[in-house]
């Protein structure tokens, strides 16, 4: 089986040759570095599938390597919408940077009683293991990289769909300004998704409850020249 790697010490891709069958790709990038390449560099962590440190692309798709199992040919290379720090290791700062302008916290909770459907209503969202594969499929990024993105907005919605939540106002307002107006609702982040979020589904909802409080699409208001009142947000 032959795997093509995208190495960023010459930016190309370089390929290798193995004799593994039925493995995951951590598997195989283990094998080429113990055995064929040292030099070759990429994340893995917990081996399975639960810390999202070793998420790549595979033939344009993001993956978890150890959990992708490899075919012959495969092109693999790193996420995307990140900067490559070497090989398949990429710079996810910008992750705690887009989580802290949505304010992706609890920032003060009620203390009540919380109904088992309340719980349900978020429990999909608080199963996020970090892997950024929302992130790289963003096609938004190649016209704004100031883009709070999917992975921080679906925690907003978790965050303001909690019932014990104080500060919702706060976080609808923090996702105004290259946050929920500025996705296209393409979806390209929810098939990729390991853990089956939906963060263009959370996105519609934001953008609901948005209204709600008084905010429209700045698209929207611009097609009326501010000829229109809509108010103030109503916190």
């Amino acid at each position: 089986m032959t795997i093509t790697i995208a190495r960023s010490s010459n930016n190309e891709k370089q390929t290798y040759n193995t004799q593994l069958e039925g493995v995951t790709l951590l598997t195989v990038l283990n094998h080429i570095k113990t055995k064929i390449d040292p030099t070759l560099t990429y994340s893995h962590s917990c081996r399975s599938g639960v810390c999202g440190s070793c998420a790549v692309v595979v033939n344009g798709t993001e993956v978890l390597a150890c959990e992708y199992k490899p075919l012959d040919g495969d092109v693999v290379e790193p996420m995307r919408n990140m900067s490559v720090i070497r090989d398949l290791v990429v710079d996810a700062c910008d992750v705690s940077k887009f989580n802290a302008t949505a304010h992706t916290w609890s920032e003060g909770s009620v203390s009540q009683n919380v109904s088992a459907h309340d719980m349900e209503s978020i429990e999909r969202q608080s199963d996020c293991i970090l892997c950024s594969s929302c992130m790289s499929a963003c096609p938004v990024y190649a016209i704004n990289p100031d883009f709070i993105g999917p992975f921080a907005l679906t925690r907003t919605w978790r965050y303001v769909s909690d019932a014990r939540e104080e500060k919702c106002g706060d976080k609808i307002a923090a996702v105004q300004v290259n946050g929920i107006w500025d996705c296209t609702l393409c979806g390209e982040c929810v098939p990729v998704c390991p853990q089956n979020i939906a963060p263009a589904q959370d996105i519609r909802m934001l953008r609901t409850k948005s209204g709600v409080m008084g905010y429209i699409d700045p698209s929207m208001a611009n097609m009326f020249a501010g000829g229109l009142d809509f108010g103030s947000p109503a916190f």
